[in-house]
């Protein structure tokens, strides 16, 4: 049997990890070579890419933003950021309209300057910071450079203190971060009332199945369908190999010489060739089938260097 290779977008529903969810496609595939693609918190739900067998090879490769659709609670402040944790501090929120919460989100808009929730992920020191925090250590976090590309107000409810957001935005910001610095920006702190992820990277809701359930055995056709994960990677350019010697010589982990020939590199929108000339960016190796085969970088000389090869020779 043919071992899965792609991409699995799962729903992920709320008070499980986004392990808890990686370890039941492990159960469903009955394989363990699976992994997401980047952690949601527990309580968060949506869209959790996972991807099968070696398409965990690819994970890095993976570019584009993330969406989500969130609200906002003013008027208290928890230590986690979100609804999770224990309110700490509270204050009325004040009258104010639409449009002038509309003018004040425009501080958060484009590239802003972030300090991640002390209820975190990152390293201090080889410590996860979270763990820090759980033991009452006190310790600050530096902030780092994030982009909001879209921060749209849906909805604004006076009477229940709560802002309802789409938000979009590179990898690694924190729409914990964001509410509590609104709460701030506004006077009366904030908190994430509930989160849900919308898109991750080149993955949407549209692509998304939920959980399978948990079971001791997985009929075929119970199995969530495996995505094919080269629609998810047309950011990067391409390179098919014509011939059967030029097959193993790439699977030997050989560089494949096309000499000037550019008609044989088919170019993503993103980016122009001369630019993948400089900057040697990654490029998606397929067959005539167009399946893919790798990942190869792209050097001066018109040679495609391996990088990632799947179904090595030797």
């Amino acid at each position: 049997m043919e071992k899965p290779f792609g991409f699995v977008v799962i729903d992920k529903p709320s008070g499980l990890t986004s392990h808890d969810c990686v370890n039941r496609l492990r159960k469903v595939f009955g394989i363990k070579k699976i992994g997401h693609t980047g952690t949601l918190d527990p309580a968060v739900t949506g869209v959790l890419p996972i991807a099968i067998g070696d398409a965990t090879r690819l994970i890095s490769y993976l570019q584009g933003s993330k969406a989500y659709t969130g609200i906002i609670q003013l008027g208290a402040t928890t230590n986690t950021d979100d609804m999770q944790g224990e309110i700490i501090e509270s204050k009325v929120w004040p009258l104010i309209s639409k449009n002038d919460i509309n003018s004040l989100l425009e501080n958060f808009r484009g590239e802003i300057s972030q300090k991640p929730p002390i209820f975190s992920s990152v390293h201090i020191k080889g410590e996860r910071a979270y763990k820090k925090a759980r033991k009452g250590e006190k310790f600050d976090l530096i902030p780092k450079k994030v982009t909001i590309n879209n921060l749209n107000l849906i909805n604004w409810s006076q009477n229940k203190g709560e802002l309802l957001v789409d938000v979009d935005c590179s990898t690694g910001t924190y729409i914990r971060s964001l509410a509590r610095d609104i709460g701030d920006t506004i006077g009366c702190g904030g908190y994430l009332k509930s989160l849900r992820r919308t898109k991750a990277y080149n993955f949407n809701e549209y692509h998304s199945v939920k959980l399978p359930e948990k079971l001791d055995f997985y009929p075929e056709e119970d199995k969530p369908k495996v995505l094919n994960p080269n629609i998810f990677f047309k950011h990067l350019s391409s390179f098919e190999l014509i011939s059967e010697e030029e097959i193993i010589s790439w699977r030997s982990g050989r560089k494949i010489c096309f000499q000037n020939n550019t008609k044989r590199l088919k170019v993503s929108k993103n980016n122009e060739f001369e630019d993948s000339i400089i900057h040697t960016n990654n490029i998606l190796v397929l067959n005539k089938e167009n399946q893919i085969l790798g990942i190869a970088c792209l050097d001066e000389n018109f040679e495609i260097k391996p990088k990632v090869v799947f179904n090595a020779i030797g």
